[in-house]
């Protein structure tokens, strides 16, 4: 199953937190659109369905979660095996639509016994990935320093926006010229079809009309 989130904006101007249920085979992707050079942080946490409560687990001990990550070009970033809670962080090399992708070892637990599972995740993109109280403790940054730093980032990143959606309109636009270029040629193809077959039907009844003696 997809779930895709195509506005840009929204993926950048805010981190993302959401929930979903997984069955035990079941493999889940999103994908973001993410542009070059951009950092990814994604945290997730697991609760396993118990029937005998009839509510979720606050914790999921054993329980294993496979992530896979591909680039526009179908490219592995990331495939790696994770506990019940885990982080994965990744760079983006090449703009575009990147699939993340979620699955569970569950064939490897009894417990989960065809139940299902809840997974919240949380993904943050660009500039929401830096730790800035963090960053202030260990550069010894004053307020303003460290609002200051904020700004450049918050810049570095609108302008990474900025260039990914120029990449976007290039490649608009070298389709549409490239579907406009193909209309045309068929549209030639067919007139050039149409005349050929009318000179050979006007041929053809000439010489019809011809053996019959009619002309």
């Amino acid at each position: 199953m997809y779930i895709t989130r195509s506005c840009l904006t929204q993926i950048l101007m805010f981190r993302r937190a959401l929930y979903f249920h997984i069955g035990e085979t079941e493999k889940k992707c999103f994908i973001e659109e993410i542009p070059d050079e951009t950092m990814v942080i994604g945290k997730y946490r697991t609760q396993l369905w118990d029937k005998q409560t009839g509510s979720f687990l606050p914790s999921t001990p054993g329980l294993g979660m496979h992530v896979e990550i591909k680039d526009p070009d179908t490219k592995i970033v990331l495939s790696r095996q994770y506990g019940s809670d885990g982080r994965f962080t990744f760079t983006s090399h090449t703009p575009g639509e990147h699939q993340i992708c979620l699955h569970s070892n569950s064939t490897k637990m009894a417990l989960f016994a065809g139940g299902k599972l809840r997974v919240h995740l949380d993904i943050q993109v660009g500039e929401h990935t830096n730790n800035y109280p963090e960053i202030a403790a260990k550069d010894k940054l004053t307020e303003l320093q460290l609002r200051v730093r904020q700004l450049l980032d918050q810049v570095d990143q609108i302008q990474k926006e900025q260039n990914y959606q120029r990449y976007r309109e290039e490649r608009f636009r070298m389709t549409s010229e490239s579907t406009n270029q193909r209309v045309l040629w068929w549209s030639i193809t067919q007139t050039l079809i149409l005349l050929v077959t009318g000179v050979w039907q006007m041929r053809h009844l000439k010489s019809f009309f011809e053996a019959k003696k009619l002309v």
